[in-house]
């Protein structure tokens, strides 16, 4: 439903367009409606009950459209109290600023898209402070947002109102959700918690564990198995409450070279066995030839979505790109311009790469793809269908390749009216020369094979229009760029 981005989702502020994760615990809350009944929502999940929280906002656009679809009214009808009852809708006005008044209409520019209580049979919730629904563990980053909630606590599916929200999904949800606690003693595998990168030494394992008893958790064993074996463990004691959490942070894993992790979480008397366990696969990284690093991303239609960034072992950003390229028309690929990285060498790297609306960049709206490759052209990774992001790991090696290897180009004149000339000092090696446009297209190439020393080529500028171009060199993994104006 990408194609959706433009029209249904209305990002508030300068946050980040990604809602909290399928599988996140929340915390209750409790709102009245504009009728002045209380909802709790733990209250309706412990009844068994999904539930259903759109955010919208009352001047939203797209939050009208998807208003106007009546699909949340529909799924409330069949499934609320007047119907089968295994259900609850919420529908929240989102922004804080928002006078009750402006729910009833009429319509007024820059205030209410119109009427959104008349005809609407679930609760209306004017949201009068916003930290009263985040409090629970759900981000507002956009309107229309909606979150479909288990009786676990659990997030079952998030993300834009109008894609998520259709009838079609809206009843679908019904039954996937884990059974209401019903056992005295029934404790769960939630989530894995540790790392799905490694880079190099020993690895530590972690998982998430409920209580989905009726009766407090004391104890819980874990145990951490590959191809069979047991590599690691862990234990929980305390006291657990009925759908409460903990996350168990296991024995580290000796020299651990990734691949795939079986977490069991047991505990004595258990009545069900089927949610004991989670599985996680850990991407081991590969090493790069030396410190340097050029990241490549070719965009599909919608290129503003995609953003990436590299970050240390710690956790800082070290390098980042795109959020602000230019979409296209229709559907297509953009191939952006290589961006070359120096980093520290012998260091351990994790190469993010997000979507903002969270399809990934292939292959319904243009084949994208992305990787990240070292200076002798191997690729350390690479990829391009995901959801919301992709996160994979990469070594640097040493210094090992001098640094005399690196491009050093200039281009002159800039502005340029009748020829680009380009100049670099070239080490008896294969050279690209590219002109690319503002989007990435390839203008003009040149190849030149076996050539040593002072380097210049010329390109005509008689068929190029006037505006901002990108001239490119790239060898042996390297790449370097500079901007040129045609004029």
């Amino acid at each position: 439903m990408k194609k959706l981005l433009l029209s249904i989702a209305v990002v508030i502020g300068t946050m980040a367009y990604g809602q909290t994760p399928v599988g996140s615990v929340v915390s209750n809350f409790t709102l009245t409606d504009i009728n002045g009944n209380v909802h709790d929502l733990f209250s309706y999940l412990d009844q068994g009950k999904t539930v259903v929280i759109d955010v919208s906002a009352t001047w939203c656009g797209p939050c009208w459209g998807y208003h106007n679809t009546g699909a949340l009214n529909t799924f409330y009808n069949a499934h609320g109290p007047a119907g089968a009852n295994d259900a609850m809708v919420l529908f929240v006005e989102g922004d804080p600023s928002t006078p009750v008044g402006w729910l009833n209409g009429p319509a007024v520019a820059g205030q209410t898209q119109g009427d959104w209580v008349t005809g609407e049979n679930y609760p209306i919730i004017n949201l009068a402070t916003a930290a009263s629904f985040e409090n629970s563990g759900m981000s507002i980053d956009y309107f229309p947002e909606m979150y479909v909630i288990c009786p676990n606590r659990t997030i079952l599916a998030s993300g834009v109102a109008g894609a998520i929200g259709t009838t079609a999904n809206l009843n679908s949800y019904i039954g996937q959700c884990p059974a209401p606690a019903s056992n005295p003693v029934d404790v769960a595998a939630l989530n894995y918690k540790g790392s799905l990168t490694h880079c190099q030494g020993a690895y530590t394992p972690s998982v998430q564990i409920q209580n989905n008893g009726l009766t407090a958790l004391t104890a819980a064993t874990v145990t951490v198995t590959q191809g069979g074996a047991t590599v690691s463990t862990g234990t929980y004691s305390g006291s657990l409450a009925t759908y409460g959490t903990a996350n168990v942070t296991c024995t580290p894993i000796a020299a651990f070279t990734g691949g795939n992790l079986v977490v069991t979480v047991t505990t004595p008397n258990d009545a069900a066995a089927a949610n004991n366990v989670v599985n996680a696969t850990v991407l081991m990284a590969l090493t790069a030839a030396s410190q340097y690093v050029t990241v490549n991303i070719t965009t599909d239609r919608y290129a503003s979505e995609t953003s990436w960034n590299i970050k240390n072992a710690a956790g800082a950003t070290i390098a980042s790109g795109g959020g602000s390229w230019t979409d296209l028309a229709a559907t297509g690929q953009t191939v952006q311009t290589p961006v070359q990285v120096t980093l520290l060498p012998n260091q351990c790297y994790n190469f993010e790469i997000i979507d903002a609306f969270g399809d990934g960049i292939c292959c319904t709206y243009g084949n994208g793809a992305y990787s990240v490759v070292d200076a002798a052209g191997t690729s350390l990774l690479s990829g391009a269908e995901f959801g919301a992001s992709e996160i994979k790991p990469f070594k640097t090696g040493s210094l090992g390749i001098d640094e005399a290897n690196m491009i050093a180009m200039n281009v002159y004149p800039n502005p340029a009216s009748e020829n680009i000339n380009v100049t670099f000092e070239a080490m008896n090696s294969e050279y690209v020369i590219t002109v690319l446009d503002i989007q990435g297209r390839t203008i003009a190439s040149k190849v030149l094979t076996g050539v040593n020393g002072a380097q210049e080529v010329a390109f005509a500028t008689e068929n190029m229009a006037k505006g901002s171009y990108i001239v490119r060199i790239a060898s042996n993994g390297f790449s370097a760029t500079k901007n040129v104006v045609v004029r």
